[in-house]
């Protein structure tokens, strides 16, 4: 909250630049002194803006009101001081004390203007960072504003009509700093305004259905893709051929506009992108191919090599193949996903492959070989004498080859279910108990 003066007997309380409350002076009849006078109904609506349930003020942010005497100051009372809080400290932001001086302040904004821009820094945020870092300079490498904001914090700079968050294009800003420097401090990158900054491409998504075998040693594709090419009639500018951009006349080649609105709370600011060159600060004639984009949609066959060991929701990366750039920028990547039939006999495990074969009770007391289906084929596979129900048994090498690693493979793992019959015929019955007998009479022997 700050307190802004004004040319007659009015004192101002501004939150941001929203509310303005008035109060006009009057003659007392008894003391004769000049008083306040607040207008009809203010005290009902200070008592509605000050409610819990306003979004606007709340009881702990409205102590107390400040008013002018008739020679246009503040009146001083013993005891009494006015006590001021920035919605944002620039000091912090820039990583200096508040006794800082210019030459801290432009060697502090150098080297963080150096770690955020956003032709360096990719990361997430980076961007706001850089312009939280650009209007803290801003303020502070101003002696008027500087002042301003150390008497009545952010608000008194929003007051003075000093601007409302994004003072100015930081690029601008960060252009006019280092343009004596080579760029970036010698890194080259220039300090290109936003507006007119190389965009890279969006990446492009493509799926691709692959059957079992396919995914477990790898296949080469053909793909049909739709993505944003460069328009070769332009070359990629967006500006017919045979013309030249000019300077926006509405916001005088800054890409934004500053609109103001009074209302019974005050005036409202907003800085918003310039509607007539859609914030690049430039007017041109659009290129009749692309209409003034720079890229037109095309389809392209691309050749695909899948490596052995995929499988789903694997993605493959091809480079540069996405959309392309805007303005110079790099065109994006091509990730294609991966989705895999599922095999109807064989399972899949990570690198290994389960499988589950059925073999009769006979076969699992004496022993026997079987054939088992694998992604090689069919391969023999000996199952022991005496084998047990649910036994597992591995088929080394016999898996899926690992993922850039195709010397190495998984295993196969079988697993050996017991047929029992449910019905014998009789001359199988007299058998089964003569073994019951033998296997009787050895365990009677046994124990003796």
């Amino acid at each position: 909250m700050a307190v802004v003066p004004s040319s007659d007997n009015t004192c101002f309380a501004q939150w941001g630049v929203r509310p303005r409350l008035a109060f006009n002076s009057r003659v007392s009849p008894t003391t004769g002194r000049v008083v306040p006078s607040a207008p009809n109904g203010f005290s009902r609506d200070l008592k509605q803006l000050a409610s819990i349930s306003s979004s606007l003020f709340s009881r702990h942010t409205i102590p107390f009101c400040f008013y002018m005497d008739t020679l246009g100051r503040l009146p001083h009372r013993r005891g009494t001081r006015l006590i001021v809080r920035a919605n944002v400290d620039y000091y912090s932001v820039l990583g200096v004390s508040k006794n800082a001086s210019k030459s801290e302040i432009k060697s502090a904004y150098r080297k963080l203007a150096r770690n955020y821009h956003p032709d360096v820094n990719k990361e997430p945020g980076a961007e706001q960072k850089f312009k939280e870092i650009s209007n803290a300079y801003e303020v502070l490498s101003d002696d008027e504003k500087r002042s301003l904001y150390d008497r009545y914090g952010e608000a008194g700079l929003k007051g003075a009509g000093m601007g409302t968050g994004d003072f100015s294009n930081p690029f601008d800003l960060f252009e006019s700093l280092f343009e004596n420097m080579g760029g970036m401090g010698g890194m080259g990158m220039g300090g290109r305004p936003s507006r007119n900054r190389a965009v890279d491409g969006q990446d492009e998504y493509f799926n691709l259905v692959l059957n079992f075998k396919e995914a477990v040693f790898g296949t080469e594709k053909e793909i049909e893709i739709t993505r944003l090419e460069s328009c070769s009639t332009c070359n990629g500018t967006g500006t017919k051929p045979g013309t030249s951009p000019t300077k926006c006349s509405t916001c005088g080649g800054q890409g934004q506009v500053m609109s103001s609105a009074r209302t019974p709370l005050g005036v409202f600011q907003q800085v918003m992108t310039c509607s007539s060159c859609g914030g690049t600060g430039e007017i041109s004639t659009p290129c009749n191919t692309c209409s003034g984009d720079g890229r037109v949609r095309r389809t392209k066959r691309i050749s695909l090599k899948v490596p052995a060991g995929v499988d789903s929701g694997s993605r493959l990366r091809v480079r540069s193949e996405g959309n392309a750039g805007r303005r110079g920028g790099s065109p994006g990547d091509l990730f294609v996903v991966i989705d895999v039939i599922p095999d109807p006999v064989l399972k899949r495990d990570d690198t290994n492959i389960l499988y589950t074969c059925k073999v009769s009770y006979i076969d699992a007391i004496l022993g026997t070989t079987i054939k088992v289906p694998t992604v090689d084929g069919m391969v023999d596979l000996k199952i022991p004498a005496g084998t047990q129900p649910n036994t597992t048994l591995v088929m080394a090498k016999k898996g899926v080859p690992y993922l850039n690693k195709s010397n190495m493979r998984g295993d196969q793992l079988v697993r050996v279910q017991i047929e029992i019959p449910k019905r014998l015929s009789g001359e199988e019955r007299k058998l089964v108990e003569q073994l019951a007998d033998l296997s009787k009479g050895k365990a009677a022997a046994g124990l003796r």
